[in-house]
């Protein structure tokens, strides 16, 4: 009997979403390899970035298909112990992580580093999703400032490593998840005045609070005209490699701008300009696509499932990689300040690449038994 609830719940599985996320990791190893790849004369050199993602890749499905057949709803227990573990290790790293470029956000741990703040955003969408689950109606204020919180602490202290992109990403995909389960009138009309005073609130209360070069890439985004070059590079940079592509591409391999290293950042928060100029608007377009039908795929599951912890969880993975997808492209086409901010499956980096693996396999879970009843 328990083996055929398991058949079942296997069939149930979304594996169109499996599909789409194998597609995506095999098309970022591709453009890293092309980022990667150094000529020197008739030789080619392999830069280490490469090797390193098609391990954490390796590590990513492993740890895609724990998270798979773990049953998600056993972690409503866990998610406070986890999100104060999160926040101990952030505090740890803070006070005596290794200072790495001016920077403290990895642990070393042998040959790769862990990036705590990744690992952050699992907790905080599994404690807010508990939280969330519990009512249906509205947010009250009652519940919307505990529920704020949650956030709230983390990314305060993901600001001080300091990592902008990382915090601003954690409290998003918060509010994402508070919006999905709706809002007081009175907390709608607030936060509409809030967004209209936002800029004088940047200018004002935020700005004198940023390092200098956040404040830079944020005058350089609102008044470009009136930036310093170093201040604009990164996003001139990335609209010639995009534009010089053209529409079909410059071809595998041939991107000029990418291999003469004027992209910064290529194999990071910038890979889509690689891919831009090598394959063109035509494998932009295509490649939103794909990334349209994986949320779309995320969708399909979060609107079937009739359990509301996991409805809620599924929705803050899908903020999770909304969010993260809209404000990349967004920074790779200057239509957004440069934030650090990853493209998922598609730039490098081990930590994120595990957690993207990860909230896949949680998705898998939850459409795997997203036919059972379970109040939460």
């Amino acid at each position: 009997m328990t083996q055929g609830v398991e058949r079942r719940n296997l069939v149930s599985a979304n594996w169109v979403l499996v599909l789409l996320t194998l597609v995506l990791a095999a098309i970022g190893l591709l453009n890293l390899y092309s980022a990667s790849v150094v000529r020197l004369g008739e030789g080619t050199s392999v830069a280490a970035y490469f090797q390193k993602q098609c391990l954490w890749m390796i590590i990513g499905v492993f740890c895609m298909f724990f998270c798979m057949f773990l049953d998600y709803r056993r972690l409503i227990s866990s998610a406070e112990p986890m999100l104060v573990l999160s926040v101990l290790l952030l505090l740890l790293l803070l006070f005596f992580g290794p200072d790495m470029g001016g920077v403290k956000r990895w642990i070393p741990l042998g040959p790769v580093n862990f990036q705590p703040s990744e690992a952050v955003k699992i907790s905080v969408m599994l404690l807010g999703a508990k939280l969330l689950a519990k009512g249906k109606d509205p947010l009250t204020w009652r519940e919307f400032f505990p529920i704020l919180s949650v956030g709230f602490v983390p990314a305060v202290l993901v600001l001080k490593q300091p990592d902008l992109g990382t915090a601003i990403i954690i409290m998003f995909i918060l509010g994402g998840m508070m919006l999905y389960r709706g809002l007081k009138a009175q907390i709608i009309k607030v936060g509409v005045l809030v967004l209209i005073l936002s800029p004088l609130a940047v200018d004002k209360l935020i700005m004198p609070r940023l390092l200098d070069y956040q404040r830079a890439r944020i005058t350089g985004f609102l008044s470009p005209e009136k930036a310093p070059a170093k201040a604009v590079y990164q996003s001139d940079q990335s609209r010639i490699a995009i534009g010089s592509g053209k529409i079909w591409g410059k071809g595998y391999l041939e991107g000029t701008q990418s291999k003469l290293r004027f992209i910064p950042a290529r194999h990071t928060d910038f890979a889509l300009a690689v891919f831009g100029e090598e394959w063109g608007f035509t494998g932009c377009v295509a490649l939103m696509t794909l990334f349209c039908l994986f949320l779309l795929s995320i969708y399909t599951t979060i609107r079937e499932t009739k359990d509301r912890f996991g409805g809620m969880l599924g929705a803050g993975i899908f903020f999770y990689f909304f969010w993260q997808i809209l404000i990349n492209v967004g920074m790779v086409l200057g239509l957004m300040p440069v934030v650090g901010i990853p493209l998922p499956f598609i730039s490098y980096g081990g930590s994120s690449a595990v957690v993207n693996f990860c909230m896949v396999g949680l998705l898998l879970n939850i459409s795997m038994r997203r036919f059972v009843f379970r109040a939460a």
